[in-house]
């Protein structure tokens, strides 16, 4: 039994007549019979009353034919949905963001999306980029924004933008008049780190043992604008992209850091060898192409 055997048997049992039944359905009186036919044999029992007059419901049809609709509604309202799915008249796409990145180029790109699809929806989730890779794992996700490089038998990505590290520093800091700092200059400091939830603090630490020295880390938080307020109050220092660093409100000196130069790639994730939400893959490509335009250049896609 399909879909079909209980759409002929609603149409007989409306017109209550398989001839008119098949002439509306654009088939053969034959076919519809036997198609009648087979459907009483797999449900076990007669669904009509067969005259010479006329056709009826038995019983048993009627309990079917109620059922039947039911079925039919449902197959038709799939249908609707499949149509407006891959239509993109409907969607939700959950998203990762760190809270430590220049957003606007981001922020356009979903705009766009959004103008030219307005029934797709966003959930728009701030987090660490160790976080929102576990998210994606976790299915909690379909896509986000991580530091590269990220493990590549895990995600797919494509390069989103690149950005070098400042030393922020209160103005009455020693060193606050430099136009630039070598990193080992920083053994003696306190650093205000984002948590470890974030792929920045691994960079950071990491960079500092390169440079000779592990940073004493007075206190680690997920809020960048509240970094600020400490580097101000002189509780530390703190290393951050320039793009958040020239966020900040509070009167601070932002200091190039050379030998080594800082810097980070960001790329957008998605899952490996999973199935991707038709909405999710059309917008993967058109920010994509946005960010190729807006870079003046192709995006390198890994998958």
């Amino acid at each position: 039994m399909d879909i079909r055997h209980l759409q002929y048997f609603i149409e007989v049992a409306r017109f209550s007549s398989f001839t008119k039944a098949a002439d509306h359905l654009f088939i053969s009186q034959p076919t519809i019979s036997k198609m009648i036919k087979n459907l009483e044999a797999d449900l076990g029992v007669e669904l009509f009353e067969r005259s010479r007059k006329k056709i009826t419901l038995t019983d048993a049809g009627r309990v079917i034919l109620a059922q039947a609709e039911v079925i039919d509604k449902a197959f038709n309202n799939l249908q609707t949905e499949l149509d407006d799915l891959l239509g993109l008249q409907k969607g939700h796409i959950r998203i990762g963001l760190p809270p430590i990145m220049d957003a606007d180029q981001f922020i356009k790109a979903l705009g766009g999306f959004h103008d030219q699809y307005p029934h797709i929806t966003f959930q728009l989730l701030e987090n660490g980029a160790k976080k929102i890779e576990d998210n994606i794992i976790q299915e909690e996700l379909d896509v986000g924004i991580t530091v590269l490089p990220t493990e590549e038998e895990k995600f797919d990505y494509f390069f989103l933008m690149s950005e070098e590290l400042s030393v922020v520093l209160p103005p009455s800091h020693k060193l606050s008049e430099r136009k630039q700092i070598h990193l080992n200059e920083l053994e003696e400091e306190s650093f205000i780190l984002f948590n470890k939830d974030f792929v920045l603090n691994d960079r950071i630490v990491s960079a500092c043992k390169e440079a000779g020295f592990l940073p004493q880390v007075v206190s680690e938080s997920s809020q960048w604008d509240f970094i600020g307020k400490m580097i101000t109050a002189n509780l530390g220092i703190s290393i951050l992209p320039n793009s958040v660093a020239y966020l900040l409100k509070e009167d601070v000196r932002i200091i190039k850091v050379v030998q080594p130069v800082l810097a980070w790639d960001l790329a957008i994730i998605w899952p490996k060898d999973r199935y991707l939400a038709y909405a999710t893959k059309e917008w993967l490509k058109f920010t994509q192409d946005r960010i190729a335009t807006q870079t003046g250049k192709e995006q390198p896609l890994n998958e």
